[in-house]
């Protein structure tokens, strides 16, 4: 038995991080189409507030939360990989201990 192929979970997980790190630092390319089109939105409309010289209170709580959602989605993600990854390893360590265990030795 060899070691378990979790190179796919492993990249998975590698490049989820890195959006993480990208929502973070509020660059938009790890984010949905939704949640894009969300942040967008809150700020066309907070632009428009704030040249009609209103307060852009409620834009910008939109934008926060549309950041939020992505981080929280990108943390459900990276732990559900991380999850699955832990299974296969698992699963093949039961497999090794159940081929060691019936051998003659």
């Amino acid at each position: 038995m060899g070691k378990p192929d979790t190179r796919r979970l492993d990249r998975a997980i590698r490049e989820t991080t890195r959006k993480l790190e990208a929502v973070r630092n509020r660059e938009m390319w790890p984010l949905d189409g939704r949640e894009r089109r969300t942040v967008l939105t809150a700020a066309v409309s907070g632009t428009y507030r704030i040249t009609r010289g209103r307060s852009a209170g409620s834009a910008e709580q939109r934008i926060d939360a549309a950041w939020s959602a992505a981080e929280t989605r990108l943390t459900a993600e990276i732990t559900a990989l991380q999850i699955e990854r832990q299974q296969i390893v698992t699963e093949n360590a039961k497999a090794k201990a159940a081929k060691k265990s019936s051998g003659w030795w």
